[in-house]
């Protein structure tokens, strides 16, 4: 596999529309290079002939197995194609493509000098370099940009925005509607990326797909749906820089960015990541790595922030009706077969009773102020069901496995109430004001169904119920519960 190679190239247009030629100069760029970083455009005083209209100007880092006459082809070719013309030096033109750097190589033949000969006289090229590059050394010089910079000065450069030619006219999002109504959530989903987050001390890939809303007042016709996107790439690459980043603190990041952006009273943002873990199995302790998915939900009011972190897991459960009536067909044939009925007890309670399986899938969420660790969720879960499953099993493992599903049968319903058994016992003191959602959905094995059970509300609802055996006939949502004051 060839090197790859570090090249950064300077950009500048004064000729048509500026920003496009940039932009387009970068498309066609990635045709052969890889773009790795690109400055702020930045406008400029001609140099040499000052008769012509302000540059525009930028720098690019881009990594290639390309050699250094090759970049300068390419370079050469976009140029022609966006059409430039060999007139004379300094003359205008719609986009001019030079290299600066090529790794650390010192190169001079008569089509091309490396690094630039005149890129340390040209504040065009330094202080946009600057600031994706301050400490690049320059190889002849021996000068780090920074330095370089500091010696000439950034006098006449200004960076602007990066926006189209024409002006746009009023904003329309923020204009009334022709009907006077708030609407409840406005926002963009099922925006999917691949982020690095930390667990348990490493850095982790993961794909993870977000929800993002606002709340929109009457007086408001629409959300800035662009802004959402904007949100979500600068928190992402912020919080991922960060060695502690986990789902919780990225999910509050973006929250309480989209408030700021949007100039919303209240967002919601809802954060599902695939999360890697590393699980034994049962018999032959081989290593696998199981797949959970990890939930997080923020929302901000522009002063404070409520969270709810959850999880996700598979496992299976065995049906404890088809069991025991398979249980009764044995025990009738047990004492056809001449056995007694107190044999044919004991010969049930010695072996496993088949019935039916269903893979079964459960979720668990948490909202409190208190930190919740996302990997107990999943042990919960999956412990509530008849049995975990793995996705690699020996058949000593296999039998393990259907063994302990069928010793202890489960119902849907059960599965629930086992979640939220296991959810007060491990939380003593998490406030009786958090919030505690709870549901299973079994993917039946013998039916054409599935069937699903759930159960929500505040923590102190839930432990009327499981530690004081009281009915509590009101419970609390997860949209009422994140709606209450903060």
């Amino acid at each position: 596999m060839a090197a790859s190679h570090k090249v950064y190239l300077g950009l500048g247009s004064n000729l048509g529309d500026r920003q496009n030629n940039l932009i387009q100069a970068l498309q066609q760029l990635k045709s052969r290079v890889s773009v790795e970083k690109v400055s702020s455009f930045y406008e400029t005083e001609p140099v040499g002939f000052l008769d012509q209209p302000l540059f525009l100007n930028a720098v690019a880092l881009v990594s290639t197995d390309l050699a250094p006459e090759e970049v300068f082809s390419l370079a050469k070719n976009i140029e022609r194609r966006m059409g430039r013309q060999s007139t004379f030096r300094n003359a205008p033109r719609p986009i001019d493509i030079d290299i600066l750097f090529y790794d650390d190589l010192i190169l001079e033949t008569p089509d091309l000098q490396i690094p630039h000969p005149r890129l340390h006289e040209r504040a065009f090229v330094l202080v946009p370099l600057a600031e994706i590059a301050p400490d690049l050394l320059h190889p002849v010089l021996k000068q780090t940009v920074s330095e370089m910079l500091q010696k000439i000065g950034d006098k006449g450069i200004r960076k602007i925005p990066r926006t189209l030619l024409v002006s746009l006219g009023k904003d329309l999002q923020e204009s009334p509607p022709s009907v006077h109504v708030s609407l409840s959530r406005v926002g963009i989903t099922n925006m999917q990326r691949i982020i690095r987050l930390s667990t348990d001390g490493s850095a982790n890939l993961f794909y993870t797909t977000f929800e993002l809303f606002v709340d929109l007042n009457p007086l408001q016709m629409g959300a800035h749906m662009s802004r959402f996107s904007d949100a979500l790439e600068e928190v992402v690459d912020e919080i991922t820089a960060k060695e502690a980043a986990n789902v919780e603190s990225l999910a509050e990041s973006i929250a309480r960015e989209v408030v700021e952006r949007q100039g919303a009273v209240r967002s919601e943002v809802r954060l599902y990541a695939k999360y890697p873990m590393e699980k034994i199995t049962p018999v032959s302790a081989k290593r696998t790595q199981e797949l959970y998915s990890l939930i997080s939900i923020a929302v901000y009011n522009g002063k404070t922030i409520k969270r709810i972190i959850g999880a996700e897991a598979e496992g299976m459960t065995a049906c404890p009706c088809a069991q025991d009536m398979v249980r009764d067909y044995s025990r009738d044939r047990l004492k056809e077969e001449g056995f007694s009925e107190e044999q044919a007890e004991k010969i049930l309670k010695a072996i496993p009773i088949a019935s039916h399986n269903q893979r079964g899938r459960g979720t668990l969420l948490i909202g409190s102020k208190e930190t919740i660790r996302a990997e107990e969720l999943v042990e919960i879960v999956e412990s509530s069901m008849s049995s975990e499953t793995y996705n690699l099993l020996k058949r000593q493992d296999e039998l393990f496995v259907v063994n302990k599903a069928h010793r202890n049968p489960m119902f849907v319903e059960d599965v629930v109430r086992e979640m939220l058994m296991n959810v007060v016992e491990t939380y003593p003191n998490l406030p009786d004001e958090s919030f505690v959602w709870a549901k299973q959905v079994n993917f039946e094995g013998i039916h054409k169904h599935d069937v699903f059970a759930e159960r929500f509300g505040t923590l102190g609802e839930i432990r009327l119920e499981v530690l004081k055996g009281q009915y509590v006939s009101k419970h609390t949502t997860m949209e009422e519960w994140l709606s209450l004051p903060f």
